[in-house]
């Protein structure tokens, strides 16, 4: 079959594609019509005149658009890369020869602290936000949706990012920065240990990081679910919009494990707490449990974007769609699940008995099962496909080899008995790197692959080639070696003189990898200013609807409202649009007539005069800009900067110390008077739940947004009281003297927390009743019960420190105040909160739309059901 000179693949009538144009002149492979389009590349609708412009530096402080967001991530994930890429040569210039300590380029702290801080900088600042710059720039084009659905959430996501890079930053000029390794083992994480400020300010940089992911998490969550275009089923999604859907599930969960862990280290180093201490019962191994039970999960939250990637590019380069797709998403499904239940490979030298570790070597070597059929999908696409060696597909292509090379590598390290050997040897090191830069290898093939999107500007191919060819090399000659000399100790910079010739073939072989990158930025760098003219859809075979719009796309994205009701994307406006497959198959074969729906089944595909993409949405006026994300990410990184200058819950005398005590001060004010304004501010988001919305069908955003968050607060106070059982156990459950010893108090504020949550709901039923004065009456009662639970719990507390008996007194102490502690936090920002409510409904707001009120509640009842557990593991067992 042929289409106006461009033939098919050979494959079956349901999977063929066509390359051609289209008998009205249109295009069938996924771009839009230069004819009739409402806009093109560098044109603007009105609604974006009173938007500052892309050159306008006020834009980039100011935007909550997805777009501006993405390329925001992508290029600040790149100055992170720089960064680690340094320390990471600093690291093969010492290696390339064993040294001594006085013969050393780097001091032995220096040179820890460059180990530590390159693969912090690495796994949490460049690779997963490189991906996210990514996810935030195409996810929504994906959906058919105008934004992600809560954009300040966004723009806040990404400056937090930022603010958290910056203060681990700052901590090298503290004294010096964590010097631990990237895994923070106990009990070298505490002060004993590293006393350093700046060690300190490396832990909370990781909290804020923490914050920002989770905020990310909550939106993408919301808008995959809730802001899918008509007709666009989970099971059309594209293919990388999957993976960015299962990573943030993952990250949900993973990175609140991680939370709890980093408030957990944070009190040990602040608020002399004793966790993790020397002397603590079980203290490193509770560390290591809540490390690698977000650590291994995180591999995967790396690799899926990656993934996604290598599918878009893997369908568009060869001309097919993925080979077995349905067992492909299924197989991507059973990862996601069964990451959460391998971590303990990661423990196998540990005193876990060995039962326990045979059936995590189980778990281990099952969960590559999955992987392989993805690997073989991959395969066998591009066997049954027209490869084009285009330089996105070269990357992805070289990101295949390199992930089957570390996944060969791994299945040694799940084994018990090999792990032995291998585990803190240099195996470990090339083995994780294969996997980790494997993936960073797609995410290079992503940037090149839409490049042209982002900017309406082609890159320059030869030298995306060369970039290609000095990488891969370069990657190979400097970590292949390291399997060879795998007994070289890891974090040591001093090894066996026989293994000195592969330590030198990789230190050259990092500095070409490191000149690869030069290659691309000067590429990239020169083709966003001045290359060639990118056309809307410059692939042939690209099929997903980013490839429809104007290359770089307008600011609210589709020139009518998206729909796949007929099998094929349109726009539903008077005159006839380009369709694409949702899922990224097969384009269409002639017309808009008629498309090639999943499955090979052929539909009719109608456009139809309606509303215009803003009226439908009832949001015509979506907003795009706002200053609060930037202002609440700096007083938080202010405030952060002043909590690191703590020491045993106090700042101590001094001039340093002063100005740690002014940073908190400052940073707290400006940190509450952003949340004050960001909540008076008036902001139009985008609606949702125009199409599928399953498992959140007839639930509005804001309530999914604050399920969804919730269920990551579930994981950390489960990582809390996880911590404190844990502890227990280790200690002797029935040897462990209860504090406090009088349960009278637990049990008053257990009474008044559940009268506060009835309070709560008659606030509701009063605002839905449209009385005013029962909505403030029913939230002045419900701040008052939440005042005389902190008032009961000070006593208490003024109580014990009186008997002698506070954070750092010893474990059992230490746990009690960290947990109730922590839910008091939450009890505060809840008391705030009805503050605010109580303010506005005296002004009649939540008459009209009692939603506010009913999202609230949902928060106050899941503190008062913390409680209902903390009360009787505390007060009574």
């Amino acid at each position: 079959m042929e289409t106006d000179g461009g033939t098919t693949d050979g494959g079956a009538a349901g999977e063929k594609l066509t390359d051609g144009g289209r008998a009205d002149g249109s295009r069938a492979d996924g771009g839009a019509a230069h004819g009739d389009r409402p806009l093109v590349s560098g044109e603007h609708g009105p609604e974006e005149h009173a938007f500052p412009s892309t050159s306008e530096i006020r834009r980039w402080l100011v935007t909550t658009n997805h777009k501006d967001v993405g390329i925001l991530y992508v290029v600040t994930s790149l100055f992170f890369l720089l960064l680690g890429g340094t320390l990471a040569l600093l690291i093969r210039v010492q290696l390339w020869a064993p040294r001594a300590v006085g013969e050393t380029i780097l001091s032995p702290v220096a040179y820890n602290q460059a180990v530590s801080a390159h693969g912090l900088l690495m796994v949490f600042w460049f690779l997963s936000p490189f991906a996210f710059g990514f996810a935030n720039y195409v996810v929504p084009l994906q959906l058919g949706a105008k934004d992600l659905a809560f954009p300040r959430l966004n723009a806040l996501s990404y400056w937090l990012y930022l603010a958290s890079g910056l203060l681990f930053v700052v901590s090298f000029f503290q004294g010096g920065t964590f010097a631990g390794g990237w895994t923070m083992y106990a009990p070298l994480n505490v002060p004993t240990f590293m006393p350093d400020v700046g060690a300190s300010t490396a832990v909370l940089a990781l909290v804020l990081f923490v914050t920002s992911v989770t905020v990310s998490s909550v939106n993408f969550i919301t808008t995959i679910h809730r802001m899918r275009a008509e007709g666009l089923t989970l099971r059309r999604l594209p293919l990388f919009t999957w993976t960015i859907l299962l990573t943030v599930w993952m990250m949900l969960f993973a990175f609140a494990a991680l939370l709890a862990a980093l408030l957990i280290l944070s009190s040990d180093r602040l608020l002399g707490t004793t966790y993790y201490a020397l002397e603590s019962p079980g203290g490193s191994l509770l560390w290591t449990h809540l490390f690698w039970f977000f650590g291994h999960p995180e591999v995967y939250i790396v690799f899926f974007p990656a993934l996604g990637v290598m599918a878009e590019t893997f369908q568009t380069f060869t001309g097919r769609r993925i080979v077995g797709r349905k067992w492909f998403i299924a197989a991507m499904i059973l990862v996601a699940l069964q990451s959460f239940v391998v971590w303990m490979h990661h423990m196998f030298l540990t005193s876990i008995n060995l039962q326990i570790k045979t059936l995590f070597m189980v778990t281990t070597i099952g969960i590559s099962l999955p992987f392989d059929l993805m690997v073989f999908a991959l395969i066998y696409t591009m066997l049954k496909g027209r490869i084009r060696f285009t330089t996105p597909f070269l990357f992805s292509f070289g990101a295949l080899l390199l992930f089957i090379i570390g996944g060969i590598t791994g299945v040694f390290l799940g084994a018990v008995v090999l792990d032995y050997e291998f585990r803190g040897t240099y195996w470990v090191v090339a083995h994780f790197h294969y996997v980790m830069v494997g993936g960073v290898t797609a995410l290079v093939g992503g940037l090149y692959y839409w490049f042209p999107k982002m900017t309406g500007r082609m890159y320059d191919e030869f030298l995306g080639k060369l970039h290609f060819g000095l990488y891969f090399v370069g990657f190979n000659l400097l970590y292949f070696p390291m399997f060879v000399a795998w007994e070289t100790p890891r974090r040591v910079f001093d090894y066996a003189p026989g293994l000195a010739p592969w330590h030198k073939l990789a230190t050259i072989g990092g500095f070409v990898l490191g000149a690869s990158f030069v290659v691309m930025f000067y590429n990239l760098t020169k083709s966003a200013f001045a290359g060639d003219p990118a056309d809307d859809n410059p692939w042939a075979y690209s099929t997903t609807a980013e490839w429809t719009i104007p290359s770089p796309p307008p600011l609210e994205n589709f020139p009518g409202v998206p729909t796949y009701r007929d099998g094929v994307l349109s726009f539903r406006r008077d005159a006839p649009k380009p369709t694409a497959e949702a899922d990224g198959g097969a384009a269409s074969a002639a017309s808009a007539r008629s498309a090639v729906e999943d499955g090979g089944v052929t539909v009719e595909s109608t456009t139809q005069p309606t509303q215009s993409y803003g009226e439908a949405a009832g949001d015509d006026h979506a907003s795009h800009a706002s200053i609060w994300p930037l202002a609440l990410s700096v007083g938080m990184f202010v405030l952060f900067l002043g909590l690191s200058g703590l020491r045993g819950g106090s700042f101590g005398p001094g001039m340093v110390s002063t100005f740690y005590l002014s940073a908190t001060t400052i940073g707290g004010a400006v940190t509450f008077g952003s949340l004050l304004f960001w909540g008076l501010e008036p902001f139009d988001a985008p609606a949702g739940g125009f199409g599928e919305a399953w498992p959140f069908d007839g639930v509005e955003n804001g309530k999914v947004g604050m399920w969804v968050f919730l269920a990551s607060d579930v994981v950390l106070f489960g990582g809390v009281i996880g911590a404190y059982v844990f502890t227990r156990v280790a200690f002797g459950w029935t040897g462990w003297e209860p504090i406090p010893t009088d349960p009278i108090p637990g049990l008053l504020n257990t009474y008044i927390l559940l009268t506060s949550s009835f309070t709560v709901v008659l606030a509701l039923v009063a605002a839905e009743k449209r009385s005013r004065v029962g909505v403030v009456a029913s939230l002045v009662t419900t701040f008052l019960l939440g005042v005389g639970f902190l008032v009961n719990k000070g006593i208490e507390w003024q109580h014990l420190l009186h008997e002698g008996v506070w954070l750092s007194t010893n474990v059992r102490s230490s746990t009690f105040f960290l947990t109730t502690g922590l839910h008091a936090a939450h009890v505060i920002v809840g008391l705030l909160v009805t503050l605010f409510l109580v303010a506005r409904a005296w002004r009649g707001a939540y008459l009209d739309d009692s939603r506010t009120v009913e999202y609230f509640g949902l928060y106050w009842h899941f503190v008062d059901i913390v409680w209902l557990f903390l009360f009787p593991l505390f007060y009574i067992l």
